[in-house]
């Protein structure tokens, strides 16, 4: 259920007495002394008498406040825009910062709907800035509206044509536009997948989506831009293949569902890769805990659990749109967590690819063992890195709440994807796993149970997963410290922030929001410097 809308995205360098637009955006920022217009030299001296009535017109520079003025004189576009950045940060950044920028450009592209022009004139002196705002307006130019019954509602657009106010040359602009155009369609795709309910995206339709993405040979074009090569290469399990080669976590999950398991692998292998990092997804396709059932009012969200794989899926397909010369090898673990005369029970013993076994005693703990399998697959090539991503615990929305993320692992990986989080944008918290965590796993008649201590769960969660990651080539357990010993590893629990069941705010529309994409292309990038 991915939608291929893409909004055209250009910079022009005509004065806003020229910009013919259905909307022109102008920014509003809060300081000491009230509400003031964001500079934009296309844009100033038009602005004037607007800057003069910002408090009269009740602009406040609010985050997400939008006033709509219709006909204003000196202005070409059919209505001016008054969009929220919130304070000014200081000179260090010109007074505004790259996500201020992110937001505002998304905040006013999703509050606008579906018109099919927009002018963005706020400050765009940098081509960072220019970036910043075209990917906000690429994030913010999401609808879902697969399955209204209206085909006007299912054939409606956001905003289509998004012009950027800017001095600048198109050619010094045009890499910026093309990545914030893969990486808007990257988080888009991302939210489609979550949002579509489990009637229509179950295992085997999300390995045949995820195929279909794979088989796509050219990034969207846009804006003139030229379209670039990409190839990813795809690999299916379906369940004999799975029962051949002992992948018994997802077996075992999926056991219960009339709709058996997957398994995924995508792979973006450039001539000269700078590194091999191996992404893993959490993709389970709907959660009722299976015969440990959730209570009713606790699935209402439970289309959300694929979240982790629709991310990976999502960031492979980007990082072969831009090229990068690293190797990444995505691992979509699928499967549907049903209660049936088939699922596994309680106490159940099942044995994880590669021949660890694991005591099932709470079968709404199912996620751990999806990625168990995922985990030990990727780590057997040998990757420089292992990431994986889930919408694992309840227990990060305790910690960190619904809009920050969590990150448990390696340290210097764990560091890195902060440090790429903070670069996108993006909310990513770092949390130990304490040295006790392992203990509450012990079993009586396997190696683990998938079942550690209440409290701490998200660090818990990670102390399991982190038993599946294999050594280096070459490396003894025995010998070496165990945390050098191992392939360097983080994981990123996403359960809060990858869906919004509140209030839109900035480029974040309510449900599926697409959440760590743009902090794993960030990071990837970032191996290339």
């Amino acid at each position: 259920m991915i939608n291929d809308f893409q909004p055209s995205l250009s910079t022009v360098s005509t004065s806003v007495e020229k910009t013919a637009t259905d909307a022109l955006v102008l920014g509003v920022a809060k300081s000491p002394q009230g509400p003031i217009l964001l500079p934009n030299p296309l844009a100033d001296e038009a602005a004037k008498g607007v800057a003069d009535s910002l408090k009269a017109l009740g602009a406040t520079g609010a985050p997400d406040q939008l006033l709509r003025l219709p006909g204003m004189d000196g202005f070409s576009s059919e209505t001016l825009v008054l969009i929220g950045v919130g304070p000014l940060t200081g000179e260090a950044t010109g007074g505004i910062t790259l996500e201020a920028l992110r937001r505002a450009a998304g905040s006013a592209v999703r509050q606008l709907g579906s018109i099919d022009s927009v002018a963005i004139a706020l400050p765009a002196s940098t081509v960072e800035q220019v970036g910043a705002i075209a990917e906000g307006a690429a994030i913010g130019a999401y609808s879902f509206n697969h399955f209204r019954s209206s085909e006007e509602a299912r054939t409606s657009t956001p905003v289509r044509d998004v012009q950027i106010l800017t001095e600048l040359k198109e050619k010094q602009t045009r890499a910026a536009l093309d990545r914030a155009a893969v990486v808007g369609s990257a988080v888009r795709a991302t939210r489609d997948l979550v949002n579509t309910p489990p009637s229509h995206l179950f295992p085997e339709s999300f390995a045949e989506i995820v195929s279909e993405l794979s088989d796509r040979t050219k990034a969207p074009a846009h804006a003139g831009g030229s379209a670039r090569a990409a190839k990813v290469k795809t690999k299916v399990w379906g369940e004999k293949e799975l029962a051949r080669d002992g992948f018994g976590g997802i077996l075992g999950v999926g056991s219960g569902s009339s709709r058996k398991p997957r398994l995924v692998r995508m792979e973006h292998s450039p001539a000269k890769p700078v590194a091999h990092i191996a992404l893993v997804g959490k993709g389970i396709t709907f959660d009722s805990g299976g015969l440990s059932l959730k209570p009713a009012a606790a699935m209402t969200t439970m289309k959300l659990d694929m979240g982790g794989a629709a991310t990976v899926a999502a960031v492979v397909r980007a990082v072969a749109d831009l090229n990068l010369p690293v190797k990444v090898t995505g691992w979509l673990c699928l499967a549907e967590n049903m209660p049936s005369d088939t699922a596994q029970r309680p106490e159940d013993v099942i044995t994880i690819h590669g021949g660890k076994t694991v005591e099932v005693l709470n079968t709404d703990a199912e996620g751990r063992l999806v990625l168990a399998d995922g985990l030990v697959a990727a780590s057997a090539e040998q990757p420089d890195a292992i990431i994986d991503v889930a919408t694992l615990t309840g227990a990060q929305m305790i910690a960190l709440g619904v809009r920050t993320s969590g990150v448990m692992g390696n340290e210097d990986l764990r560091e890195a994807l902060v440090m790429a989080a903070d670069d996108a944008g993006e909310s990513l918290w770092p949390m130990p796993i304490p040295e006790e965590a392992r203990s509450g796993f012990d079993s009586e008649v396997a190696d683990l149970t998938n079942l550690g201590d209440r409290f701490g769960g998200m660090m818990n969660a990670a102390a399991f997963l982190r038993e599946f990651v294999g050594n280096r080539a070459g490396a003894s357990a025995e010998a070496l410290d165990p945390e050098t010993s191992r392939i360097p590893w983080a994981h990123v629990d996403i359960a809060g922030p990858a869906f919004n069941e509140k209030g839109a705010y900035g480029y974040t529309h309510k449900s599926g929001t697409g959440v760590m994409v743009r902090t794993l292309i960030s990071y990837l990038e970032g191996l290339t410097r």
